[in-house]
């Protein structure tokens, strides 16, 4: 806990200190109950993997920070003094990680070391050492990145350097003074650390924040809605949300902390910013958000601030669509909270799985491909960290209300014998033979090719027909489309050979069985009985709305889903080609393409 000269933390007074009445106690126990039913907490030999990995990781900084000073002209003992350190921060150093999880580390090094050197010496280092998988990289994204896999834990690994001539092993990132003569990327890198440690600092009390907080994150990510790159919140801002309700009520239970935090988010004015404590301005030239000052500061549409000096608005992301659907799930989840607080629901109903796969009528797929893996690693995270400019291009569409982006590619792997067969692969076109073929049944065949495949989708939702408005409402994406793989297609590092990129409009029946976990299509079309109750059917706001007035033309029918977890791939059944799922709509006009010109019109 910090300590305040105005007596309390953040940036106005409390709402209430009083303690938490014995309800929400009592209620705070079933939500750890029914997280620990969840799997939320690790294990203790998972946790003594992740100290060994690091331990490894950090050894091997030092290593390639040696390596490289060496050939910088330092002596032996010099390149070996340069030091290099890890730090850590995220969920893991927030201590709400789980099970499999990654670990959000940063890598520091001396003024000598350069990004490239990173993402060169060191990316061909991690390659070279055992027990390491799924390298792949991303360079260009506004923070870069090294993702990889060590031992089974997933590392994601930004980049920071000083202007310093070496890494002691002590040194403490909280001084403002490190932050002198580096560039904007390395600011960035350096403020998720920063940042963390600052948010720990400001709650009154850690234990009830972790505890609230790894309800947030597990429902966040069950609704879909946990993925800073597609538009909706990372972790840190999360983490920042569930702070700030822990400062205005300071001595409630993690119970108490979860329904305000449902109550306060659902009616917040945004884009009335999130603050844990005052912005501080500096003696650096670096930029600290001020949309007084900056226009693109004020177009923030729900601004979460960091607390560690440069203050950065953490969810830039956040677009309209995203927007929106957040805000439904705020509202849904305050119903359902506070169902459970009278004793009229169970956790579990807060934690039901998302229905984007059942949501809509109409849906965009993008297809990244590859035949050979590690190009797959960074050709896909590539074209995931532009999925967003993808929504927003949608987004100008006039006949488009909302365009929905799911929190994540879905990864399959096709065993092809034939070129033809891997070409139709990489257009999102499969056949039943190709899906249903396994490894061993090509191996030792002539010709014979892997292909590795990510699928991201859209969901797409088209504004009501005007009254009085005849024939079929057209929606023309083309231009959006095209120009998303224009975008990608300009990355420095594309190769037209072994990177592919499709872009299919398919309707919601036609949706890959990959989407799906097994089982849950055929009990969704299965006609059920069912209830309006938030307790006894925990549907969205979005979806209530539709069963209680007409639906809507864009609306698949209404189906009852399962609250399985998610699953990122498996076996798919034949997908329907762009052009045939196109063929069942009228088309607003003729493409000669009909994967890179999408004209769909739909009927009224």
């Amino acid at each position: 806990m910090a300590s305040s000269d105005q007596g309390y933390l953040g940036v106005t007074p409390p709402i209430s200190t009083a303690e938490s009445n014995p309800r929400e106690k009592e209620v705070t126990v079933t939500l750890m109950e029914e997280l620990r039913r969840q799997g939320v907490f690790e294990s203790e030999e998972e946790s003594k993997t992740r100290e060994i990995v690091l331990g490894r990781l950090a050894a091997l900084v030092k290593k390639f920070v040696q390596r490289v000073s060496l050939t910088r002209g330092l002596s032996e003992a010099a390149a070996k003094a340069a030091g290099g350190k890890i730090y850590t921060f995220g969920s893991y150093r927030l201590g709400v990680h789980g099970p499999g999880t990654d670990i959000d580390t940063l890598c520091v090094v001396p003024r000598h070391i350069t990004r490239e050197d990173f993402f060169s010496i060191l990316e061909g280092m991690l390659r070279e050492l055992e027990g390491v998988t799924d390298v792949a990289s991303v360079p260009e994204a506004y923070v870069p990145i090294l993702t990889f896999v060590i031992n089974g834990i997933p590392i994601d690994l930004l980049f920071a350097q000083l202007n310093l001539s070496t890494i002691p092993d002590d040194l403490d990132l909280s001084d403002d003074n490190l932050l002198r003569n580096l560039d904007e990327r390395c600011v960035r890198s350096l403020n998720g650390s920063r940042v963390i440690n600052e948010i720990l600092r400001l709650v009154p009390n850690v234990s009830v924040f972790r505890d609230a907080l790894r309800c947030i994150k597990l429902w966040a990510q069950r609704r879909a809605i946990y993925s800073n790159v597609n538009g909706f919140l990372g972790g840190v801002a999360w983490a920042m949300l569930v702070a700030r309700i822990c400062q205005l009520y300071p001595n409630a239970v993690a119970g108490a902390i979860v329904s305000r935090f449902f109550i306060i988010m659902h009616r917040w004015s945004w884009p009335q910013p999130v603050l844990l404590k005052p912005i501080e301005d500096g003696p650096l030239q670096v930029r600290v958000w001020n949309p007084k000052l900056y226009s693109q500061d004020k177009n923030h549409r729900m601004p979460i601030i960091t607390p560690a000096y440069p203050s950065m608005c953490a969810t830039h992301n956040v677009m309209a669509s995203t927007q929106h659907i957040m805000t439904e799930e705020f509202k849904r989840g305050s119903e359902i909270v506070d169902q459970i607080i009278n004793g009229e629901a169970e956790w579990s109903a807060l934690f039901t799985k998302h229905d984007f796969f059942f949501r809509y009528k109409y849906y965009l797929q993008v297809v990244a491909s590859s035949p050979d893996l590690d190009v797959q690693n960074k050709w896909s995270g590539t074209v995931e960290s532009k999925m967003r400019q993808l929504v927003v291009r949608l987004e100008f569409v006039d006949a488009l209300k909302l365009a929905h982006p799911f929190t994540k590619g879905l990864e399959t792997v096709y065993y092809c014998l034939s070129e033809e067969e891997a070409q139709a692969v990489s257009r999102g076109e499969i056949p039943e033979k190709v899906a249903n073929r396994k490894k061993e049944d090509i191996e030792g065949k002539e010709g014979a090719k892997t292909m590795y495949t990510t699928s991201f989708f859209v969901g797409l939702s088209l504004k009501p027909k005007e009254a009085g408005a005849t024939g079929p409402r057209k929606l023309d994406i083309s231009f959006p489309t095209n120009e998303f793989q224009k975008m990608v297609k300009g990355w420095v590092g594309y190769d037209e050979s072994l990177m592919h990129i499709q872009i299919r409009h398919i309707k919601h029946t036609a949706l890959p069985d990959f989407c799906f976990e097994p089982g849950e299509r055929e009990a969704a079309a299965r006609p059920k009985k069912r209830t309006r109750g938030v307790k006894d059917s925990p549907a969205p706001a979005a979806k209530r709305s539709r069963v209680e007035s007409a639906a809507p033309e864009d609306s698949p029918p209404k189906r009852n889903l399962t609250a399985s977890q998610d699953r990122s791939s498996s076996t798919p059944a034949p997908a329907t080609s762009a052009a045939t799922a196109m063929a069942e709509l009228p088309h607003t006009a003729q493409t000669s393409d009909a994967i890179d010109s999408l004209a769909i019109a739909a009927s009224a």
